[in-house]
Parts: structure tokens; sequence; C-alpha cells
């Protein structure tokens, strides 16, 4: 089953009532919320009203909010080779 990963890019601050209802309906609260909703075409309708605030894709399977934390997070940059406990037995 295919989703929609829908982004709010921009803001509905200013927007027609009907546009900020569309957000509300489809859980959209702040920017650069992310939520996950099944293809169909009522919510294709739906993103169509709002397509110039939202960032949309196409995915396989929705996220957990843990799995989209996790895909975030950024490379720590280093790796440990050993711990210093382990390498100051060698030395005693």
């Amino acid at each position: 089953m295919s989703y929609f990963r829908i982004t709010l890019m921009r803001s509905g601050i200013g927007m027609p009532a009907k546009v900020q209802g569309v957000l509300k309906a489809l859980g959209l609260k702040k920017r650069m919320t992310t939520v996950y909703h099944p293809v169909s075409q009522s919510v294709a309708g739906q993103i169509m009203r709002i397509k110039e605030l939202v960032d949309v894709k196409e995915v396989k399977r929705a996220l957990t909010p843990a799995e989209q934390k996790a895909a975030r997070r950024p490379a720590p940059g280093y790796y440990v080779e050993s711990k210093a406990a382990h390498a100051m037995r060698g030395f005693e």
C-alpha cells in the first residue's frame, strides 16, 4: 500500500478559512511537520487545495515518529575503535 508523505513547508497564516480547514483536516499544524495518509482520491483532492504550501512524496510505507527522528539524525562524524578502559588495561 502506498502513502502520501506530506510536509508543511509554508505556514497557513493569512490563508482563507477553507485552506486552513484543509490543513487542520490533514493534521498539519506547524511548519516542517510531516504526516502520512494512504493514497486516495479524497486525500489527493485535499493536497491540490494546498499544493503551494506543502511538499508531497509517494512512499511505500509510513514511518513511525521514532523512525522519522532517527532518519533526521546526522552521522556523529566519528567512530569508536575501542573503549578507553580496555586500552588502559594493556598498560598495567
